[in-house]
């Protein structure tokens, strides 16, 4: 049976994936958006209602409706509240913006119903501030992942630019306020994170790091390289995604896997997993070489999110590997190389 995905990409598309796993093939097709539509993420009572954001200067939203074939028509358009919109999130009738540009996190009222957008632009806009060592990254704060959490109801934002990531709740008046912030290494630039058994797991792109706190309260365990061997700090080797899928009946024991940007290897850039059977010091036990060159999104699915789909940025187009091992290996399975710069996965 064929799966369907979605990637966002740092082209002008955004493209529908079909994979056979039976005869390990991918087909693609895509529909034209506007300049770096980078991240795509459902409303979540309707997985033929997508959005996507500009990542430009002037950031736009973009809602695309899918037909049964999953042939895209953009239906709204709206203004991100800001630069450079990075990630974004659908928080019950309200779509998150994590605007990395100038550093603030907006909120957009949606609807899974026409007209799909229900202002031209934000109606509460969050303005992050804080700076870092990193001279050419870290100037100012820049918000990277708006990541909410269902078990805790709160909304986590890393700022790669201010070596925070701050936590926020929705006030009385259902309007998002910080509430306090997670301190992490000078210069380390917190990117995405994942919350698994009261642990919250950060990844620090410009160190490539992996650091563990316990929620609620925030207390600091340990950080950890995410390759086996790093090179001397700085350098252009990158962290980029983390996923932590859930255990199931198939992958009984979790996982992190963390893509890491920029390696110079023949093999391509690398997919690390971390075992967290210490959950307060993960250990990194594998680095599978993907062929990808700058490989940024990466997303599990299929049965028992059995598979991960990942994307070479900058060469190698679109891969999805199969999980082995109960989940410490990934075996190749099929590739697109003709997927231009994919950036962002979502499984339908």
């Amino acid at each position: 049976m064929p799966f369907t995905i979605l990637s966002s990409s740092y082209s002008n598309s955004v493209y529908t994936i079909s994979l056979d796993p039976e005869s390990s093939t991918l087909k693609t097709s895509s529909i034209e958006i506007g300049y770096h539509p980078s991240w795509i993420t459902f409303h979540p009572s309707d997985k033929s209602l997508a959005f996507t954001g500009l990542e430009q200067a002037n950031g736009k939203i973009i809602a695309i409706k899918y037909d049964g074939n999953y042939k895209g028509t953009v239906v709204a358009e709206s203004s991100s509240g800001g630069m450079h919109p990075c990630d974004l999130a659908v928080v019950k009738d309200e779509l998150l913006i994590a605007n990395y540009g100038n550093g603030t996190v907006s909120t957009l009222p949606v609807s899974k119903d026409a007209p799909y957008i229900l202002a031209e632009a934000p109606t509460h806009t969050i303005t992050l501030s804080g700076s870092g060592p990193n001279k050419g990254r870290q100037e100012r704060s820049h918000a990277h992942q708006v990541f909410y959490s269902e078990e805790y109801d709160e909304l986590f934002v890393p700022d790669l630019g201010g070596d925070r990531v701050y936590r926020l709740k929705q006030n009385a008046n259902g309007v998002w306020t910080i509430e306090s912030h997670i301190d992490n290494e000078p210069g380390s630039g917190p990117r995405h994170v994942a919350i698994y058994d009261g642990r919250l797991y950060t990844l620090l792109e410009l160190k490539s790091l992996l650091a563990a706190h316990s929620l609620p309260d925030a207390q600091f365990f340990t950080k950890t390289s995410t390759m086996f061997n790093p090179p001397t700090q700085p350098n252009y080797m990158l962290a980029a995604a983390i996923l932590l899928p859930k255990p199931n009946a198939t992958f009984t024991v979790p996982y992190i896997y963390v893509s890491n940007r920029n390696d110079p290897s023949p093999e391509g850039d690398s997919v690390a997993i971390f075992s967290i059977a210490n959950p307060d010091a993960p250990e990194l036990i594998a680095e599978v070489r993907t062929g990808l060159d700058h490989l940024r999104g990466m997303a599990f699915g299929g049965p028992d999110d059995k598979y991960l789909v990942a994307g070479g940025a900058n060469g190698g187009g679109v891969k999805v590997f199969e999980r082995t091992e109960g989940g410490k290996n990934l075996k190749l399975i099929a590739e697109d190389p003709s997927v231009k710069a994919p950036t962002g996965f979502i499984w339908v």
